[in-house]
């Protein structure tokens, strides 16, 4: 089954911790996913972030939900068990809990809202919604980013090939290669020999050489086109080549170079504009925000 959002593990995790006995986080993950079945891949997908299981993300926040309710109390270094309050709560045999659930209790609400003030919208529908905040965070993320893809793709159009020529190099200089910015802008237009628009080293010492095609298209790029290039790499005696579109391939020219003893990576409109946000090219920092957490292993006595 899919990975149960945080409000819907609420009840399963109260229920486990209904023996009355302390749980430990790893203990809690691996029972809940046993009882959700989850399959392995599920139980190890990461938030965007790839810092935490999005499982044990949501599980923390069911905690934290449960915790301000007072259903469940932190008894030493990560680990928690069942208040009476929580006790008797199971007693009720409530058919789930979640937030409008919790809401019955005035130590949650004032957990929540310590100033009785209102709270703002997007707390209050990111509080009712089925993401965790993180969640909630990565997907305006993930938003906004592709929002940013989308105006740099059209800009990327408005380029003249000269300067669309020089991006491209700037973006595979900024991934590592071609050593200088310098010695890389030398290469650009140098071979102008079939199809090949620039030259770039693969590293440093220059021990190999990367064959260029970076074309402004309007149409799908096919089979051809491709073809071509490949042909070009072949009679300049180069094994590798990048071949750069602002506009996307047809299945059958992506067919096409997996089937060649040269390796030619292609890389379509979409995801120029993703590496250029990924290695600040043509783009800016405008806002940074850095989210926080208790460091736990301070507060350990020794």
């Amino acid at each position: 089954m899919a990975i149960p959002d945080f409000q819907s593990i609420m009840l399963p995790l109260l229920k486990l911790a209904g023996d009355g006995q302390e749980h430990s986080p790893r203990e809690v993950v691996e029972t809940l996913a046993r009882h959700f079945q989850l399959t392995e891949d599920e139980n190890k997908e990461l938030l965007p972030s790839g810092r935490q299981t999005t499982f044990s993300n949501r599980i923390s926040w069911a905690k934290a939900h449960m915790k301000m309710a007072l259903l469940i109390e932190k008894s030493k270094h990560g680990i928690f068990r069942i208040t009476l309050r929580g006790m008797e709560t199971l007693k009720s045999n409530p058919p789930k809990i979640n937030i409008k659930f919790l809401e019955q209790f005035p130590e949650y609400s004032i957990s929540r809202n310590p100033d009785n003030k209102d709270i703002l919208n997007q707390e209050s529908e990111i509080s009712t919604s089925i993401q965790t905040p993180e969640e909630a965070l990565e997907a305006s993320y993930q938003y906004l980013r592709q929002a940013l893809a989308d105006e740099l793709l059209q800009t990327l159009k408005s380029c003249t090939p000269v300067f669309f020529e020089s991006l491209v190099v700037d973006v595979l200089v900024k991934m590592g290669y071609g050593g200088t910015r310098q010695d890389a802008g030398r290469a650009v237009g140098k071979s102008g020999d079939g199809g090949i628009d620039g030259i770039i080293k693969e590293d440093r010492l220059g021990l190999d050489i990367i064959y260029l095609q970076a074309k402004r298209w309007e149409g799908t790029v096919g089979r051809p086109e491709v073809q071509k290039f490949a042909g070009a790499l072949m009679g300049n005696g180069a094994r590798k080549g990048v071949f750069i579109t602002t506009s996307n391939f047809t299945k059958e020219a992506s067919n096409y170079v997996t089937t060649i003893d040269r390796k030619i990576i292609l890389i379509d409109g979409e995801t120029l504009a993703k590496l250029m946000i990924d290695y600040n090219v043509g783009v800016t920092s405008f806002a940074t925000y850095e989210i926080k957490k208790v460091d736990l292993d301070y507060f350990s006595e020794v």
